[in-house]
């Protein structure tokens, strides 16, 4: 019997393994989101997106990385990225720098606040990470989890079209 023809009715739709699976997938991301970046804004200042952003930005190092880059490491627009971008330059995180080997193109680097909140954010925030996420899954299921949500997130990149 092919995948489609298993599901035949609402109750067998809303019962389907494979849906259940990705529907508690985006439940518990929800819900971790709530929970994580409540307390990130709460504790920090920081928006779960800007924080992630600084994250990005972070883990480009010195060089620094490109608007576009950032818009498809965060699956934005370019517009949404230069927003984000905008946010994190007025609260004096990130600043700008026009690429040497391109005029047309914006290199983003964290300043010194910028790395300073980062960190401290990171402190607060990895705490709650273990505790609302690892400390709930144990050793391990928590490498398990986090091999197979590696895994899920380098296919799922895969099969991303270039932001526009």
């Amino acid at each position: 019997m092919s995948a489609e023809t298993d599901i035949t009715t609402a109750a067998q739709a809303a019962n389907d393994p494979r849906i259940l699976a990705f529907g508690r997938l985006l439940g518990a991301a929800n819900r971790l989101e709530y929970i994580l970046g409540r307390s990130l804004e709460e504790q920090s200042g920081l928006s779960h997106s800007l924080f992630e952003l600084l994250l990005v930005v972070g883990r480009a190092g010195g060089d620094g990385i490109a608007v576009r880059d950032i818009a498809q490491e965060r699956v934005l627009t370019s517009g949404g990225a230069t927003r984000l971008v905008q946010r994190g330059s007025e609260r004096g995180y990130i600043r700008r720098r026009t690429s040497t080997g391109d005029r047309r193109v914006q290199i983003i680097e964290l300043t010194p606040l910028g790395e300073e909140v980062l960190v401290a954010a990171s402190i607060r925030h990895a705490e709650n990470v273990q505790r609302f996420l690892l400390d709930v899954l144990g050793a391990e299921q928590a490498d398990a989890f986090a091999d197979s949500v590696r895994t899920l997130s380098r296919n799922a990149g895969r099969f991303l079209p270039t932001m526009p």
